[in-house]
């Protein structure tokens, strides 16, 4: 049975993501699927800073009394 297992690989060492197999010796079949990077969260630029403006809103906003507006 083959079993998955996501891992990243740094300088010839295989660093387990998730779960770790619990075996001690098998023989494996390795998959380069890209370069590792890590995921950063999107920034704007600083240039931009101030100078957006919502036109609407995404989503309609709810009431006081916890009702959605759109399903009145």
């Amino acid at each position: 049975m083959l079993r998955t297992y996501e891992a990243t690989l740094n300088h010839g060492q295989v660093q387990w993501l998730y779960e770790q197999p619990n075996i001690e010796s098998a023989r494996i079949i390795v998959t380069i699927m890209e370069e590792f990077k890590p995921r950063t969260k999107r920034q704007p630029p600083v240039s931009i800073a101030g100078k957006a403006k919502t036109l609407g809103d995404i989503i309609s906003p709810m009431t006081d009394d916890g009702e959605w507006e759109c399903l009145k």
